[in-house]
């Protein structure tokens, strides 16, 4: 099991998920515009989504490692979004984020990101990522991150019902 260290950011606190943040999660991910955006968030959330979400996050056996961007230190919100590594094989890991439209075009995700790389806690040695073709502000959070593109594909949207164009990305570290 990999301990899930705190990453701290310049406005923001990468903490892993605690019980209380099943309200604010429920809230924003309830979201269409959030659950759109994403593969696995189902729009409506079905009631016990959030709290199992949370539980799977917190278990000891896990391949995915979720992270809440807390802004408390910096007067926010104590979930302005969610990120994630989703482990992969040979050291490399997918990253995952979505960020609530509350908090949308503040630079949080861009800031999650670069951070989380910074501290690169699975010892990775290259990231992916895909974004919805439609979602060029989420594009752009990669690519200032260092991501490059590496080709269109296309994925699963839960909320949706439906396969979504995609555009994928690799970050390779030194």
């Amino acid at each position: 099991m990999v301990v899930q260290p705190v990453v701290e950011a310049e406005r923001i606190t990468l903490r892993p998920l605690r019980k209380s943040d099943e309200g604010l999660i429920t809230f924003y991910a309830g979201d269409r515009r959030v659950a759109e955006m994403t593969t696995t968030v189902p729009h409506p959330l079905p009631p016990g989504a959030t709290e199992a979400f949370i539980a799977r996050a917190m278990a000891d056996a896990r391949d995915e490692h979720v992270w809440a961007m807390d802004g408390s230190a910096d007067g926010q919100s104590e979930v302005l979004g969610i990120i994630s590594l989703k482990e992969l094989d040979r050291d490399q890991s997918e990253i995952g984020y979505w960020v609530a439209p509350a908090f949308w075009n503040a630079g949080y995700a861009s800031e999650a990101v670069q951070a989380l790389i910074r501290a690169n806690p699975l010892g990775n040695k290259t990231y992916f990522a895909s974004v919805f073709q439609e979602n060029a502000p989420s594009a752009r959070v990669l690519t200032r991150a260092g991501f490059e593109y590496l080709g269109d594909a296309e994925a699963y949207s839960v909320a949706r019902g439906a396969t979504v164009p995609t555009w994928t990305y690799l970050r390779k570290l030194d």
